[in-house]
This record gives structure tokens, C-alpha cells and sequence, in this order.
């Protein structure tokens, strides 16, 4: 019983088989969603993998170019080039459900369309190395901002495992076990009722036999004096 108290009445057990199949349905759609987001874990991870190996690439390919572009201007005039920015950028967020999970999906957009209003400044002063480092900078924020947005999806559908995980183990090793120890302990306890109740209808029964019998008796024995009485009157 587990330390449980349980009524043990036909209206209980009732109860309890009741409970007991919900918690088992319950039980099975909880694996199946444990196992269909495990799916999509793996998939994402894997997603992760290649986009943070790729973002990696571009970002050393960005980091050579501006090292390059850094050793042909001067510091001041690398700073001045690049102190005011001319492109912006719009982000918005909506989300998705994936399993039951929101997962956030980000939409980049640039407020112009034309590519050249990413260097904020003129070609004349500049080295073509700071043109290619910009360039590819431009290119690899969209790859980061990807890369931030998987992330977040397989961080998302971990914690959303390791709920469904926790939640599949108290069913399967708490709830469902006590729910069957419970109705077993009923089930066993009203039959040990009936059995005690059938018992004692058979010992009323045999007492009142054995009443109806020395009643028989009686009557039996009165009817033989009376007959003697009268004989001997004779």
C-alpha cells in the first residue's frame, strides 16, 4: 500500500480502474511524445552542428580579412571608417509549436535593399581587405542569427524532455504501481468480505435449522405424550 489509506469499498475500486486507465493512456501518449521529441532533438542537434561549423568557418574568414585590413590603414582611420553605421536591421520574433513547445523564429530584414549601403564609408580611403571583411560580416549575421534561433530550439525541446521524461517515470513507477497495489488491496479485501459474510450465512442457517429441528422435536414429543395420555385413559 505504500503508506497509502484507501477505503476498500466496491465504489473505490470503481474509482481506481477508472484512474488507472486514464493514467495508462495518459502514460502511453506521454512516451510517444517523449519519443517524437527526442526525434526532433537529434534533428536539430544535428542542424546545430552543421550551421556552428559553417558560422565558424565564415566568421575566421571574417576575422582574417579584417586582421589583413587592420595591418593595411591605420587604427584611427580603420575606426573612423567604421564609426557610424549607414545599413539597419529589423528583427522580429513570432513563435512556432513544435510538440506542444514554443520555439521562437526570428525574421531578419535590412531597412534598405541595396547591397552597397552596408559600407559606411568611401572606397577612396579604404582598403579593398575592409570591403571583403564587411561584406562577409553581412552575410554571416544571418547565419548567427539562424544558429541563435536552433540553439534556442534544441535548448527548448531538452527542457521540454527532460519534463516529459520526469513526468513518464511517476507514472510508470509511482502512480500506476500504487494505483494496482490499491486495487489489489480492495479486490482482496472484498472478497475476504464475502467470503466472511458467506460464512456467517451459513452459520445463521445451520442455527436456524438446527432451531427448526429441536422445535420438530418438541412438537414430536408433545404429540407422543398426548397419544400415550390417551391411551392409558382407555
Amino acid at each position: 500500500m505504500a503508506g497509502t489509506v484507501v477505503n476498500p469499498t466496491r465504489m473505490e475500486l470503481t474509482r481506481l480502474k477508472n484512474k488507472l486507465k486514464t493514467a495508462q493512456r495518459g502514460h502511453k501518449l506521454l512516451k510517444d511524445k517523449r519519443d517524437e521529441l527526442m526525434k526532433q532533438f537529434l534533428d536539430t542537434v544535428r542542424e546545430v552542428r552543421t550551421l556552428r561549423a559553417q558560422v565558424e568557418a565564415e566568421l575566421m574568414r571574417v576575422h582574417g580579412s579584417f586582421t589583413v585590413a587592420s595591418a593595411l590603414m591605420s587604427g584611427p582611420a580603420l575606426e573612423s571608417a567604421l564609426l557610424c553605421p549607414k545599413q539597419g536591421v529589423d528583427l522580429d520574433m513570432t513563435f512556432q509549436n513544435v510538440m506542444s513547445v514554443n520555439v521562437p523564429v526570428y525574421h531578419y530584414h535590412t531597412r534598405s535593399q541595396s547591397e552597397g549601403d552596408i559600407f559606411p564609408y568611401g572606397f577612396a580611403a579604404t582598403s579593398g581587405e575592409l570591403d571583403d571583411a564587411v561584406e562577409a560580416l553581412g552575410q554571416v549575421f544571418q547565419n548567427m542569427l539562424q544558429l541563435a534561433q536552433i540553439e534556442k530550439t534544441a535548448q527548448l525541446l531538452a527542457e521540454e524532455i527532460e519534463k516529459t521524461r520526469r513526468r513518464v517515470n511517476a507514472l510508470e513507477y509511482v502512480m500506476i504501481p500504487q494505483m494496482q497495489e490499491s486495487i489489489k488491496y480492495i479486490t482482496m479485501k472484498l472478497d475476504e468480505n464475502e467470503r466472511s459474510n458467506t460464512i456467517r450465512l451459513m452459520k445463521v442457517k445451520d442455527m436456524l435449522l438446527q432451531e427448526a429441528l429441536e422445535e420438530q422435536r418438541q412438537r414430536d414429543a408433545q404429540a407422543l405424550e398426548a397419544f400415550r395420555a390417551r391411551t392409558e385413559q382407555v
